[in-house]
């Protein structure tokens, strides 16, 4: 990447970043629905599995498609570095959704609200880590 590409690529990563998320949003709910009704996997159980194979799925094609230039060598070390920061993704959403419930009573009365900004934020986070931890230039 040069710097005469400016912030057109990180605008196209992060659209493409979002439609991968959409995916994996999808995948984690297939893979719930089946893992609970054809495994008996519990609420808990199962989403442990489904979360595991939506993060996989989206590490996937975000190596192959958002990230291809900056993708490792060490394929390991990246899905366990995607995994991390999704998880840190996963607690910036909850706590920007807690905290606004807890001191604003609008959020506290449409708690999707919050929902909404804490999706928000840990989508930013989850590409923020991504782009600079996980997929980080390569020489």
């Amino acid at each position: 990447m040069s710097d005469r590409d400016g912030p057109a690529i990180p605008a196209r990563q992060f659209l493409a970043f979002s439609a991968v998320g959409t995916v994996g949003f999808l995948v984690d709910a297939v893979t719930l629905h089946l893992v609970m009704s054809h495994l008996d996997a519990g609420l808990y159980g199962g989403r442990v599995i489904s979360y595991l194979v939506a993060a996989s799925s989206t590490w996937a094609l975000n190596r192959r498609f958002t990230f291809r230039a900056q993708r490792s060598i060490n394929r390991t070390g990246e899905w366990g570095r995607f995994l991390a920061a999704n998880a840190m993704g996963g607690l910036v959403n909850y706590a920007t959704y807690a905290v606004l419930a807890t001191f604003h009573a609008t959020v506290a009365a449409q708690p999707v609200i919050g929902v909404a900004a804490g999706s928000v934020a840990g989508l930013l986070f989850n590409f923020t880590a991504s782009r600079y931890v996980v997929f980080r230039d390569r020489p």
